[in-house]
């Protein structure tokens, strides 16, 4: 990104899961993040985006509104552009896998490595989902374990939040 290309933040206050930051370019959506993680937003755009930011509701609000009309079960799919430039290529890779799940249905990390061609990348899979700067609308939520059951997720309670996203996608849950 050039250094005169603001990032631009918006906040979202009152949904299901508490409040969201969004950040985004010019290019789309770069980070959705708790509120309640202010700080690690702060220092994830200081340290690894290295850009301004610039609080505009303007800029933000079709991401913010798409958002909660997510949370509140009135979207299924999101029609914004996602900035994945600024994603390691790996990450990259894994991530537009997971954007592709559909609404209600989960993968395991197995099968997007298999996706991948990179059948024993399973915990590399885990890792990028785990770092993840866009939960929600990267669903990251709609990945488990082999088994089916719900492993980790660092967005709002853990995996309280991951088992509210996928109960109120209607994904069958091991």
């Amino acid at each position: 990104m050039a250094a005169d290309a603001p990032l631009y933040l918006g906040l979202l206050k009152h949904t299901p899961l508490g409040a969201l930051w969004v950040v985004v370019s010019k290019k789309g959506l770069v980070v959705v993040e708790w509120d309640d993680h202010r700080s690690a937003l702060d220092m994830y755009l200081a340290k690894r985006l290295k850009q301004p930011s610039i609080l505009n509701m303007d800029k933000t609000s079709t991401f913010l509104r798409q958002l909660e009309e997510y949370l509140h079960g009135d979207r299924k799919a999101f029609t914004f552009p996602i900035d994945y430039s600024l994603l390691r290529p790996f990450q990259r890779e894994v991530l537009k896998l997971v954007f592709s799940i559909p609404y209600g249905e989960t993968r395991t990390y197995g099968e997007i490595a298999h996706q991948m061609g990179r059948e024993r990348a399973a915990r590399a899979v885990g890792r990028a989902n785990a770092t993840n700067p866009m939960p929600l609308v990267i669903p990251c939520h709609r990945v488990v374990g082999a088994d089916g059951k719900l492993r980790g997720y660092g967005g709002g309670k853990g995996l309280e939040t991951k088992e509210w996203l996928l109960k109120m996608e209607g994904a069958v849950i091991a």
